[in-house]
C-alpha cells in the first residue's frame, strides 16, 4: 500500500504540526505534499527524514506574513489541485482549510483527517472580527465590500473539493458537526493524542524557565522587564489569532490582579500587546483594568521544556476560544493542572467541571473574572487530571488510524 500525507501549509508549529509528526512516524516512507514551507520547516524535514512536496507557492513572497491572504485569493487550492498522485493507493490529507482539496484518481483512495471546516470560510465573523487591520474603518468597509463575495465563493469551492474525499475522519464531536453541516457528509471521530512522556513529570524534576523573553509593563518607552513569579500565575499557551480571544484573558486577569504568561506567536500578537498596555478607564472610556508590575509576560515561541516547566509553575491553564479539540488542555492535565475553559467545543469532551478543571459561559472576560475570582488549585487532584488523559494516547491514535486506512483501502481492493 503506497501512500501520500498532504497538509495545509508548514508555516508554523502547533498541535496540527505534531499531529503530522506522528502520522508521518505511523508512515514513514509516505511523503508530505504541502502547499508552502517556513526556512523553519525546509530545516526541520532532512532530520526528520522527510521528503517534503511544496507548490508553486513556494516561489511567492512574504510566505509567512501573507499566507492568510494567499488562502481568500484561492491559492492555495490552486497549489494541492496542481498535485499528482497517480502514483499512490491512498492519500491521507490533514486539513483544516485546504489539504482535502487534492485530486485523485478513481483508483485512489482520499481518507481527510479534518481538524475542522476553515474558519476562514465558514466561520468568518468569529474569524476576522478582532483582526488588528481592520481597526481601520475604512479598510474594515472595503474589506467588507470585497471579501463578502470572494467568501461565497470560496465557500462554493470548498463544499465541491469536500465531495471529492472518499472518507472523512474527525478530530473531534464539533468538527464531526461541522462536517456534516457544511459538507454534508459523514465522518468518523478519532482524537488526537497528548505526548505521555510529559505524563508523570512534576516540579520535582523539571527545570525552570531559563529563557523568558517578553514581559509587559506600562512604562514611558512601551515596555519593561516584569516577571510574575512562583505559582502566582494563569498561563495561555495558543497561536496568537484574533479568533483565539486571547484577550479575555489579559482582561480578566489584569481585573483581578494576578499574573499571566502567555506562549505563542502569531498575527494578533501586536494588538494584544497595545491591550495588555492599556489603562483603566482610558480616554475611549474603556475599562479595561489596567497593568500591574509584572501582570502579562509574552514568552513567544518556547522550547518543549520551557513550556512543560510553564504548565508546571502556573496556576491552571485558560483556554479562551471555542477550540475544535484542544490538545494543549491535555496537556496541561498530563502534568496534573487544572483547566478553566471556555464551555464550548472540545473543552467539553476534555475537561471534567469539578475534577480537572472549571468552565466559565459567556466568551468575554467577566465571565473568566467570575470562575477565577472563585478557583481554587488546589482542590483539583493531579492524578484526576492525570488519568483524564489516559484515553488521548498517541499509540491509541495510530493504532486507531492504522485500522482505519486498512479497512477502507481492504474493503475497495475487494470490490
Amino acid at each position: 500500500m503506497k501512500i501520500a500525507i498532504c497538509f495545509d501549509d508548514l508555516i508554523q508549529f502547533g498541535g496540527a504540526e505534531r499531529l503530522l509528526l506522528a502520522v508521518h512516524e505511523l508512515y514513514p516512507d509516505a511523503p508530505i505534499y504541502t502547499s508552502v514551507a517556513s526556512d523553519d520547516w525546509l530545516k526541520r524535514c532532512p532530520d526528520n527524514r522527510i521528503d517534503l512536496k511544496t507548490s508553486f507557492m513556494q516561489n511567492l513572497p512574504f510566505k509567512k506574513s501573507l499566507n492568510r491572504f494567499y488562502g481568500l485569493l484561492g491559492l492555495h487550492a490552486l497549489a494541492f489541485e496542481s498535485f499528482n498522485f497517480d502514483d499512490f493507493d491512498v492519500v491521507l490529507s490533514i486539513s483544516a482549510r485546504f489539504a482535502h482539496g487534492i485530486i485523485t484518481k478513481p483508483g485512489t483512495i482520499h481518507v481527510c483527517y479534518m481538524n475542522s471546516p476553515g474558519r476562514m470560510f465558514w466561520e468568518q465573523c468569529d474569524y476576522f472580527e478582532r483582526e488588528g487591520f481592520l481597526s481601520n474603518d475604512l479598510i474594515k468597509r472595503l474589506f467588507q465590500l470585497f471579501s463578502v463575495p470572494l467568501l461565497s465563493f470560496r465557500r462554493l469551492c470548498d463544499y465541491a473539493c469536500a465531495q471529492r474525499v472518499d472518507y472523512f475522519i474527525a478530530n473531534a464531536l464539533t468538527p464531526k458537526k461541522r462536517i456534516k453541516k457544511y459538507y454534508r457528509r459523514e465522518s468518523t471521530v478519532i482524537y488526537p493524542f497528548v505526548d505521555e512522556s510529559v505524563i508523570g513529570l512534576d516540579e520535582t524534576n523539571s527545570h525552570v524557565i531559563a529563557n523568558e523573553r517578553m514581559r509587559v509593563k506600562q512604562s514611558n518607552n512601551g515596555t519593561a522587564l516584569v516577571t510574575p513569579r512562583g505559582d502566582d500565575y494563569y498561563l495561555v499557551i495558543t497561536r496568537l489569532n484574533a479568533w483565539k480571544r486571547v484577550d479575555i484573558a489579559i482582561e480578566a486577569c489584569k481585573k483581578i490582579g494576578v499574573g499571566l504568561k502567555i506562549i505563542g506567536e502569531g498575527s494578533d500578537k501586536a494588538r494584544l500587546l497595545r491591550y495588555a498596555l492599556v489603562p483603566p478607564n482610558d480616554e475611549k472610556g474603556r475599562n479595561d483594568g489596567g497593568v500591574t508590575d509584572g501582570q502579562v509576560e509574552f514568552l513567544g515561541y518556547v522550547s518543549e521544556q520551557e513550556k512543560i516547566s510553564a504548565i508546571l509553575g502556573c496556576k491552571a491553564l485558560i483556554v479562551t476560544q471555542k477550540e475544535d479539540f484542544g490538545i494543549t488542555a491535555l496537556e496541561a492535565m498530563a502534568l496534573g493542572k487544572p483547566v478553566i475553559a471556555y464551555r464550548a467545543g472540545g473543552a467539553l469532551e476534555t475537561v471534567i467541571e469539578g475534577a480537572t478543571g472549571e468552565f466559565f459561559n459567556a466568551q468575554e472576560a467577566e465571565g473568566l473574572v467570575k470562575t477565577l475570582a472563585q478557583f481554587n488549585p488546589l482542590i483539583y487532584k493531579p492524578e484526576s487530571c492525570k488519568s483524564q488523559v489516559a484515553k488521548f494516547s498517541k499509540q491509541k491514535f495510530m493504532h486507531q488510524l492504522d485500522e482505519f486506512v486498512k479497512t477502507v483501502y481492504d474493503k475497495h481492493h475487494n470490490l
